[in-house]
């Protein structure tokens, strides 16, 4: 699956995202469930189950000691849920995240390859303008051959 650039959306009033075509055919191919989350609070990832269930597989590999484990899982379980696709191809937004992401009205949709980020516009320009890409980000792309 390779889910690639951006559209803008909108999500409804009671937290609907409607999933624009470019991308709809792509997660089609992954079943109608998806686990939509954030480490962050400030963007909505949404994953298709067979990807996350895959992250999840991962994570039970590693100790319940280890603390990035703690604090990832904490930070997805609380702005996470499992959400199914309806008929018209929308998502539900889980409330907190929707709140917390501010992802109400106009949106971005960010393909990042494996899952989509949902994104406030506003915070989407803000982010561009003060995060520049970077000679230094190059250069760490050239180190994994990109």
């Amino acid at each position: 699956m390779k889910l690639r650039g951006n559209c803008q959306a909108k999500v409804d009033e009671k937290g609907r995202l409607k999933i624009p075509a470019v991308f709809l055919e792509e997660l089609k191919e992954y079943g109608n469930q998806f686990y939509i989350t954030s480490t962050t609070g400030e963007t909505a990832k949404i994953y298709p189950m067979k990807v996350w269930s895959e992250i999840e597989d991962k994570l039970a590999k590693m100790p319940s000691t280890n603390r990035a484990k703690r604090k990832f899982l904490m930070r997805t379980s609380y702005y996470g849920q499992t959400v199914e696709l309806d008929g018209q191809g929308r998502l539900l937004l889980p409330t907190v995240l929707r709140e917390s992401a501010q992802t109400k009205g106009d949106v971005d949709i960010l393909g990042n390859l494996d899952y989509l980020e949902v994104m406030n516009h506003t915070r989407v320009l803000d982010q561009l303008k003060n995060e520049p890409y970077t000679d230094e980000d190059d250069k760490a792309l050239e180190d994994l051959g990109i």
